[in-house]
C-alpha cells in the first residue's frame, strides 16, 4: 500500500512549517526507538477510524514503532465491528421500526454482511432474517462508515457480547480492551495489543461512547484503576503523540502528573506519581488557536503567568481556550501541528519507518484521495469482526498458563 509519490503530494500539500515540524517529530521519534525509548499515542475517535489512522498505528505497534495507545470507547466499538463497515440505510419506519427509536432522519442500516457472518452472529443473539430481507429490499443507499454502531445487526451484537466480555475480563483481571482484544482482528490496535502485549485504553474522559461498550469498559475496572495505568504507560514514554483528540486530562491535568498537572498531592502523600518533564509531545489539531496559545506562551510565558495569577485565560487572551492548551502550551517539549491528521499521519510514518529500516505493511492515506478510497475498501473487506470463539479460547489458555 505504500506510494512514494502519493506521500510526496501530501507532503507539498501541507504548510511547510507543518511539514517542518512533522519531520522534526520523525527525526525524533526515531533518535527515540534507535535509544530503546517508548512511543505512545493517544488518539480520539471520528478522523482516526475513517481516515485509517487507527489501522496505521496497529501496524506500526506490530512493527515495534508504538509501544502504547490510549484511545476511546467508540473506536474500541468499531474495532469489535472491524473498524469500517459497509452499510445499506434505509428509511426505518416503513421497515416497522418504531419512530420513536430512530436517530434524526429516521435511517435504519442494515449491516452488509455475508451468510456466514450473519449465520455466526445468529448463534449468540436472535437475528430477524425477514428484517434484514426487506432491508435488502427496500430503496436506499450504501455507503462506508465506521463499524458496528447502528448497523443492523451488528450493533446489537456488539451491544450484547460487550456485557460478556466485560464479565469476562473481570473474571481474568483485564481491562475490558485486553479482554476484547484477544477475539479482535490483529489489524486493529486493540486486536495488535492483545498479541503484542501493548496498553491498548481508553481515556476516562472518552468513556461515553459506542453505547453498551463504553459502560462496560468503564465499569470493567474502577476509573482509579484506569487512571493509574493511563499513568504508567504514559510515564513510560518518551514521546506522546495527540491524535485529533479532545479533553485530555490524563496527560495534562492528570491526577498522578507533577509537572503540569494534579500530581502534587499523590506524591506528598508517597502514592504513585509521574513527571511529564523532558518528554515530547506532539499534538496533530486542525484547531490553528492552539498554535496561537503555544506561540504566546514560547514568546511571553504568559499562560504560566495567568495560571500563577489565578487569571481567566480566555478573556486574557481572547480566543476560546480548550482545557488541554494549558499543558500542552506550557511544556517545553511540545509541538502543535495544525493539519488533517490524514495528510500528517503517513507523511510521519513514511518518515519515521523510513529512518529506521522498516518496512510497513500497510500505509493510511486521506480518505478523499485515490489511495484513501482503496484503502478504505480494504479494510472493509479485509479486516473481521470480533470472533467470540477465539476471543474465549484465548483467555482459557491464558488462565492454564
Amino acid at each position: 500500500m505504500y506510494d512514494a509519490a502519493a506521500i510526496e503530494e501530501l507532503e507539498h500539500g501541507l504548510d511547510p512549517v507543518m511539514l517542518e515540524r512533522v519531520k522534526a517529530a520523525a527525526r525524533k521519534m526515531a533518535s527515540v526507538k534507535e535509544a530503546g525509548g517508548k512511543i505512545a499515542v493517544v488518539t480520539g475517535s471520528g478522523p482516526n477510524v475513517h481516515e485509517g489512522v487507527t489501522t496505521l498505528l496497529a501496524e506500526l505497534m506490530r512493527a515495534g514503532l508504538v509501544d502504547g495507545v490510549s484511545t476511546s470507547s467508540a473506536v474500541v466499538a468499531h474495532e469489535m465491528g472491524g473498524t469500517l463497515d459497509l452499510v445499506k440505510r434505509c428509511a426505518g419506519a416503513p421497515l416497522g421500526v418504531d419512530p420513536s427509536m430512530l436517530p434524526r432522519g429516521g435511517e435504519f442500516e442494515l449491516t452488509l454482511l455475508d451468510d456466514a457472518e450473519i449465520a455466526a452472529i445468529a448463534q449468540y443473539v436472535p437475528v430477524d432474517l425477514e428484517l434484514i430481507r426487506r432491508l435488502k429490499e427496500a430503496e436506499g443507499r450504501v455507503i462506508i462508515k465506521a463499524a458496528g454502531n447502528l448497523g443492523y445487526p451488528m450493533g446489537l451484537y456488539l451491544e450484547r457480547l460487550s456485557w460478556e466480555i466485560s464479565a469476562a475480563a473481570r473474571t481474568h483481571g483485564l481491562s475490558f480492551e485486553e479482554a476484547a482484544g484477544f477475539g479482535a482482528d490483529e489489524r486493529t490496535m486493540i486486536g495488535m495489543g492483545a498479541r503484542k502485549g501493548l496498553p491498548v485504553l481508553v481515556t476516562i474522559p472518552q468513556l461515553v461512547g459506542g453505547g453498551a461498550v463504553g459502560l462496560c469498559i468503564g465499569d470493567t475496572i474502577s476509573l482509579t484503576e484506569r487512571a493509574s495505568r493511563l499513568a504508567h504507560m504514559l510515564s513510560s514514554a518518551d514521546v506522546i503523540i495527540e491524535s485529533g483528540v479532545a479533553l485530555t486530562q490524563e496527560i495534562h491535568d492528570g491526577p498522578y502528573e507533577t509537572y503540569t498537572g494534579h500530581g502534587l498531592w499523590s506524591a506528598w502523600q508517597g502514592h504513585y506519581s509521574y513527571s511529564l518533564e523532558g518528554k515530547t509531545l506532539l499534538r496533530i489539531d486542525l484547531d490553528p488557536t492552539l498554535d496561537h496559545v503555544c506561540r504566546i506562551e514560547r514568546e511571553g510565558s504568559a499562560v504560566q503567568e495567568a495560571i500563577a495569577g489565578g487569571l481567566p485565560k480566555t478573556k486574557m487572551f481572547k480566543v476560546p481556550f480548550r482545557m488541554e492548551m494549558s499543558g500542552f502550551a506550557r511544556h517545553e517539549g511540545s509541538t502543535a501541528v495544525i493539519g488533517d491528521l490524514g495528510a500528517v499521519w503517513p507523511i510521519l510514518a513514511a518518515d519515521l519507518s523510513a529512518r529506521l529500516g522498516v518496512t510497513l505493511d500497510f500505509m493510511s492515506y486521506p480518505q478523499q484521495s485515490e489511495q484513501g478510497k482503496a484503502m478504505r475498501d480494504w479494510i472493509v473487506r479485509e479486516i473481521r469482526p470480533l470472533c467470540r470463539n477465539r476471543m474465549l479460547e484465548a483467555l482459557r489458555t491464558r488462565a492454564k498458563n
